[in-house]
């Protein structure tokens, strides 16, 4: 990646360039960012009474992944802005990102490609109206991520800066419409009154299970994805918001009760598909900021977990708290550390098909001695002076990965470089 990785570093000084130079010519009024993100992780070797397909592997591995996004915003006329956004991604995660339910890299994408690929991320047309009595309405058209508008967290969401557990970046329980890089076409609104806002999603989900393409069909593949938020400001200034999400998923998924009656050697869940197959779930977001100095969140989601998990990972209960310490306290403003806990879940028939040896596209032991998969993760994030360059060192603790008692606990270092202009 020598090559690739002095590319970037022209890239880099590129586009800093261009930073400043929007900065400093008030004539131009387009908005240029950038940002690069790379992150090692490893895990020492770990006790395991057998693996499958989608195992992660019980020998010491390590991995590096790189991601490096381009943000172009053009203002077209008054309130609409066009994006573009083109990314590249390289690396790999451990294991080909497979082995938990709550992976431990969220920059890793499910891949097996190690090579530095660019892509189109975004691509969208936005329109904000504001109204009086603090109304606004915001539209958006094209191409996105659904968790670029929902279930955002103040402490617990991007792993560009936060934590990286993937069950720890979003709700767990959420099988939100994505391609295998996160993106989707759609169509998204938000509504905002006073301290209330209301927002809404259709958009398309994969042509199958964790796949490259979407496609949008009113009856057999498409996602609505609703959200309710409320902000909360109390008497000391404290400040908290509480959404409630809600999302129904349709497309052509295999249904694990079938799966589990009619095999021959091992339950394959593929043989089951079927179109106009749905999925209903919901989830609880909550966070809490005490001033400059520190903020708690806490999560919780489920999904009815009937039929196979068609987008983001495999979970099907999930529950998460974590507090977020600001450096203010302890005399360096610029850095910023965090502690949570999350427990994992699947469903009964999810259960069981894995226990009989079906594999997903995360998950796969071979057969499964069930067990809520725990995860704790602690990470700490400091700025280097005089640098637009952060480094977080990042610490995890699976027991029970991929909700297998036999298997683990697992631990996972990793350290993260993030820049951004």
């Amino acid at each position: 990646m020598g090559k690739s990785a002095s590319i970037l570093s022209f890239a880099t000084l590129f586009i800093s360039v261009l930073s400043f130079s929007q900065e400093t010519d008030s004539i131009r009024k387009y908005s240029l960012k950038f940002q690069m993100t790379s992150i090692y992780q490893y895990h020492p070797g770990f006790h395991g009474d057998y693996s499958g397909t989608n195992s992660m592997n019980p020998k010491e591995e390590s991995a590096l992944s790189l991601t490096s996004t381009l943000y172009f915003d053009l203002p077209l006329w008054k309130g609409a802005t066009a994006t573009s956004n083109p990314e590249m991604s390289g690396g790999q995660g451990l294991s080909q990102a497979r082995g938990l339910g709550g992976f431990p890299n969220g920059e890793t994408f499910r891949i097996g490609d190690t090579k530095p690929v660019v892509y189109v991320a975004r691509m969208l047309l936005e329109q904000k109206f504001q109204f009086r009595n603090n109304k606004s309405l915001q539209l958006v058209f094209g191409k996105f991520g659904l968790s670029d508008y929902f279930d955002n967290n103040n402490y617990s969401h991007d792993p560009r800066l936060q934590f990286l557990n993937w069950s720890l970046m979003t709700h767990g329980a959420w099988d939100y419409a994505a391609n295998t890089r996160g993106y989707t076409d759609g169509l998204y609104a938000n509504y905002q009154f006073d301290t209330w806002q209301v927002r809404a999603a259709l958009s398309a989900l994969p042509t199958y299970a964790n796949g490259p393409n979407v496609e949008f069909s009113f009856n057999d593949s498409n996602a609505i994805n609703i959200e309710i938020e409320k902000k909360i400001v109390f008497a000391n200034n404290d400040t908290s918001i509480i959404k409630l999400l809600g999302f129904r998923n349709v497309a052509g998924m295999g249904n694990y009760d079938e799966a589990n009656s009619n095999f021959v050697t091992t339950p394959d869940i593929k043989s089951t598909r079927q179109e106009g197959r749905t999925k209903y779930g919901i989830g609880l977001n909550m966070d809490y900021t005490h001033g400059d100095n520190w903020g708690l969140f806490a999560r919780m989601s489920y999904n009815d977990g009937k039929n196979e998990t068609w987008a983001f990972t495999e979970i099907d209960r999930s529950a998460q708290l974590g507090i977020n310490l600001k450096g203010k306290m302890w005399n360096r403003k610029d850095d910023f550390a965090g502690i949570a806990v999350v427990a994992n879940g699947l469903s009964n028939p999810h259960e069981e098909y894995q226990k009989l040896g079906g594999n997903g596209f995360m998950i796969g032991d071979g057969t499964l001695n069930y067990g809520i998969e725990q995860i704790v993760e602690v990470f700490y994030s400091f700025l280097v002076p005089k640098t637009h360059i952060t480094l977080s060192p990042d610490y995890q603790f699976a027991m029970n990965p991929a909700y297998n008692k036999d298997r683990g606990p697992v631990q996972f270092f990793a350290l993260r470089f993030h820049t951004e202009f």
